[in-house]
């Protein structure tokens, strides 16, 4: 009887073992808490975004140390893949990174020196796409534009 309660109990530990691992990996499986700087690095810094309607953020970062822009698209709610989209663009430099295809959760990381300039930059979630030019200038109005296609 002892020997059968032990052999019970070692089986329940190993049940609780395998159940709170599978928990664990259900929780940690799910869709991630994406944010600017998980997908740029830790130093970048958020300086501007912009909504992609109700679908999302496209996350204008900047980098002090680098002198570096980057620019991301996260979906508010990550799930089947969809087109998504991200681009920055220096014109005073002709500098140009982007990133395209069909994502679960976010697009980018697009990378581009941009201390001291203009930076225009945006991107897509399926068929609502964002742009804002002369970002982060003192001496040009910025300019927001949202187009459903």
């Amino acid at each position: 009887m002892g020997i059968t309660r032990t052999i019970a109990a070692a089986g329940a530990v190993a049940a609780l073992a395998v159940g709170g691992t599978t928990a664990l990996a259900t929780t940690a499986s799910a869709a991630p808490n994406v944010t600017p700087q998980g997908v740029c690095g830790s130093a970048y810094k958020t300086v501007n975004s912009v909504p992609v309607g109700s679908l999302g953020t496209v996350y204008l970062t900047y980098n002090s140390s680098n002198g570096k822009n980057c620019v991301a698209t996260i979906r508010s709610s990550p799930g089947t893949a969809k087109s998504m989209s991200v681009y920055v663009y220096v014109p005073d430099t002709d500098a140009w990174a982007d990133d395209f295809g069909n994502y679960t959760s976010y697009a980018g990381p697009a990378y581009v020196y941009g201390k001291g300039h203009c930076v225009s930059w945006g991107g897509n979630i399926a068929n609502v796409y964002v742009s804002v030019e002369n970002s982060n200038c003192a001496a040009l109005k910025e300019r927001r534009v949202t187009e459903i296609r």
